[in-house]
């Protein structure tokens, strides 16, 4: 045999011998391929996904809110209260420009106030004192002069306790006080997109105080963060809930005192 046969024949053995080996690490290599093509995929199709439904929830929101009450004259629509207050969802936004928590720390619920205990929640009120009228302590009640009823500057803030100690925003307030409201040359209620203000006010004869520890008012809520079964006008959520409040008394309790 010649040199050059024996060299060709050796380098042929040597290929045959690797050959294994380096089907083994093209097929290592097509496999990383094929796993980085899957991720980059599936990656994809998730965020497309997280994409459309942020689209859909924000279409269903709109449609929602655009389609549950007609404003009047002057007022703002529901997507206009929601657009002007969606900057409170951070609490901190709301207590820099102004708001305060309720000085109790309490989070109603409708038993609270001698209602069903199925109605649900309100939460935590967040409140602007210059827009309600109050400038004095409760005495003994919480009482105001204010007119305010701009939604698109709602006095008071509506917040869910949440289990990681958070708050979340469910819902906005206007609040008027009755006394005030009839001086001012009113004969009825305020209204909000044709709905009357709900009257409150404390019952002696009972010991549940009703009107939370307030002078008789009118008020409102729009539950435009919280998807209320009973309607976006209703006073109560269903869906709200207090169980991770740490805070303060209940007001029977508190009117104990």
């Amino acid at each position: 045999m010649h040199t050059n046969d024996r060299i060709t024949e050796s380098a042929g053995a040597g290929q045959e011998r690797a050959g294994p080996a380096a089907r083994t690490l093209e097929h290592r290599e097509l496999t990383r391929a094929a796993v980085k093509s899957a991720v980059i995929a599936v990656s994809a199709l998730a965020l497309m996904a997280t994409a459309a439904w942020a689209g859909e929830r924000a279409r269903l929101d709109t449609v929602r809110v655009d389609t549950s009450s007609v404003p009047q004259a002057g007022e703002p629509s529901l997507a206009e209260v929601r657009t002007a207050t969606e900057r409170f969802r951070n609490v901190n936004v709301a207590l820099a420009e102004g708001y305060l928590r309720d000085p109790g720390d309490v989070c109603d619920t409708a038993d609270m106030m001698g209602r069903p205990a199925e109605l649900g929640a309100m939460g935590i009120h967040f409140f602007r004192p210059d827009l309600l009228g109050i400038s004095a302590p409760p005495n003994p009640r919480v009482d105001g002069n204010g007119q305010h009823t701009d939604f698109s500057t709602p006095s008071i803030l509506i917040y869910e306790p949440q289990a990681d100690g958070s708050l979340e925003l469910v819902a906005v307030e206007n609040l008027v006080f009755a006394e005030s409201w009839k001086q001012a040359g009113y004969d009825a209620p305020p209204t909000f997109h044709g709905v009357a203000y709900d009257t409150m006010f404390d019952d002696p004869a009972t010991e549940i105080d009703e009107a939370h520890m307030f002078e008789p008012h009118f008020d409102r809520h729009v539950w435009l963060y919280r998807e209320n079964p009973n309607g976006v006008f209703a006073q109560f959520n269903p869906a709200v809930t207090c169980e991770h409040h740490r805070g303060g008394p209940q007001h029977a309790d508190a009117g104990q005192e």
